[in-house]
């Protein structure tokens, strides 16, 4: 487990559910990814994230699903592409990325509280 955070810490990390409007590989990266372009609705719009989740996912069976990210992160440059958000995911038994989501779809753009 890790250190204890106050209450003030955990609300400073803003964490938001998004749609997936498109995604495609990402061939430069040094390991491999999928750069996504997620819709947080209006409030937040577009932002773009690469995510290491190839074990997983494809890119055509990411489009239309909501998925969780960090929006209040700066973007990280990538290679060539600019991460804007980091989406979350969990680590399965071999270390591969299983995207965290919510069972049921929420608004996009909605706050994790």
């Amino acid at each position: 487990m890790s250190q204890t955070i106050a209450w003030d810490d955990f609300e400073k990390v803003d964490i938001r559910t998004g749609t997936v409007i498109s995604a495609e590989p990402f061939p430069e990266a040094r390991k491999p990814a999928i750069k996504l372009r997620i819709d947080f609705g209006s409030e937040i719009g577009e932002k773009k994230s690469s995510a290491q989740i190839t074990e997983h996912y494809t890119p055509q069976s990411l489009v239309g699903r909501q998925v969780l990210a960090v929006v209040n992160f700066p973007p990280r440059q990538i290679g060539p592409f600019m991460s804007e958000v980091l989406t979350l995911g969990f680590a399965d038994a071999n270390g591969a990325i299983v995207l965290a989501a919510t069972d049921k779809n929420v608004p996009d753009g909605a706050r994790l509280m």
